[in-house]
């Protein structure tokens, strides 16, 4: 009985990964433009992230080491 649900659970979290690209259902509409846009986004516009949703990676590397600045909060246990 426990292989038999498990291997349920396994194939209804297999089903949930969606193959086919994300489109509004047919006959509604996208939801209204946000406030101060002069025109209603796209269904790719609005699946697009803007960078502050996807940030790009810094690989800046340290030069040179320098101490920590102590810590006047960083107080041990009462």
């Amino acid at each position: 009985m426990k292989r038999a649900s498990v291997l349920l659970i396994a194939l209804g979290l297999s089903a949930c990964g969606a193959a086919n690209r994300l489109q509004p259902p047919k006959g509604e509409p996208l939801p209204v433009a946000p406030r101060g846009a002069s025109a209603r986004p796209t269904a790719q516009q609005l699946l697009t992230p803007t960078p502050q949703q996807r940030p790009q990676r810094s690989d800046e590397l340290m030069t040179q080491s320098q101490e920590r600045r102590s810590d006047e909060f960083d107080l041990p246990p009462r």
